[in-house]
């Protein structure tokens, strides 16, 4: 841990380091509201481990770094403004504390931002970088279009959620693990062994996310308790709670998506979700998408390559207090 730490703490530098213009100040500042929230770091880790895999040093890929920070971070002010939530991190979101109109404005600036970073390379790597970033950039948004899809339909799959979760989050973990492969020069075969081992890690990753959303310590986790319950979101551990009670007939699960929207239904939830078994099948799934990813990373330990910070980055991830 003490090794990420140190990951983490050159971001934040460097994060805090960044020229952001001041006028207009209610424009520029959301920017450094924003990013001063902290959060993991988790994916701009990525690419810094991943390039150092490739010998490549933490001051040659904080460009590739700082490139997938700002884009998550614009697609979180965005997200929040579509899904009216009123916390991140712990603190108010930028519409919230601001107005919607100044927080589109915020992320597309952020979004922008995220390809002057990666401008900074002018060599034959560029064209590489730029073709991952856009085609991710591309499945984001697709993904966050699925997911407000669900919310007007009657059913959705376990397979259609797994794959709106893997286009919304975990696409970005897998180019920011390719991001160092590419910086590194690798070959297609080991640029998608990352990529994959990135993408298993982040659907295991959400799923966890959905199972703290009901059930994780809100002082820790800094989001609204209980949000997607509230919403009747179709997450897995809904759709897993839908399938186990249509299976035993119970009338619990239809009940619950009728109650008005209050802490009584999120209480409800915890106890029905837990004692369907909804909760048990969402954690199975999350372990199965997690040792797929240790798979890919034992095909590359196979190669000679040293994994050993991306297995300590896994399981510190996947190991939040639930």
């Amino acid at each position: 841990m003490n090794g990420l730490t140190q990951y983490a703490t050159y971001l934040e530098n460097q994060i805090s380091g960044l020229k952001l213009d001041d006028e207009p100040r209610n424009l520029f500042d959301t920017l450094k509201y924003f990013l001063s929230l902290g959060g993991k770091r988790m994916r701009p880790i990525l690419t810094l481990i991943s390039g150092e895999i490739f010998s490549i040093a933490k001051e040659e890929s904080i460009h590739a770094a700082l490139s997938i920070e700002l884009f998550h971070n614009f697609s979180l002010i965005h997200d929040d403004i579509m899904d009216e939530a009123p916390v991140r991190r712990g603190k108010p979101t930028v519409h919230t504390k601001w107005n919607s109109n100044i927080a589109l404005l915020s992320g597309d600036l952020l979004y922008i931002e995220a390809y002057q970073q990666l401008v900074n390379y002018t060599d034959h790597r560029l064209p590489l970088l730029l073709k991952r970033f856009n085609e991710t950039a591309i499945e984001v948004c697709q993904g966050q279009q699925f997911d407000m899809d669900f919310e007007s339909m009657e059913t959705v799959s376990e397979s259609e959620y797994i794959e709106m979760i893997r286009l919304k989050t975990s696409v970005l973990l897998g180019c920011a693990l390719e991001f160092g492969a590419i910086l590194g020069n690798q070959d297609e075969k080991i640029r998608r062994n990352l990529y994959e081992f990135g993408v298993s890690l982040g659907i295991a990753f959400q799923i966890q996310d959905d199972i703290l959303d009901l059930y994780g310590d809100p002082e820790l986790f800094g989001k609204q308790v209980g949000g997607d319950v509230l919403s009747n979101k179709k997450t897995l551990l809904f759709l897993k709670a839908k399938e186990n009670a249509q299976k035993n007939n119970d009338d619990r699960f239809r009940q619950l998506t009728q109650m008005t929207a209050n802490s009584h239904k999120v209480e409800h939830a915890k106890t029905l979700f837990e004692e369907i078994g909804a909760k048990e099948a969402s954690l199975q799934a999350m372990n199965g998408y997690y040792d797929h990813a240790m798979g890919n990373l034992e095909q590359l330990e196979q190669k000679g390559l040293k994994t050993e910070t991306l297995r300590e980055l896994a399981k510190f991830l996947i190991t939040r207090e639930l």
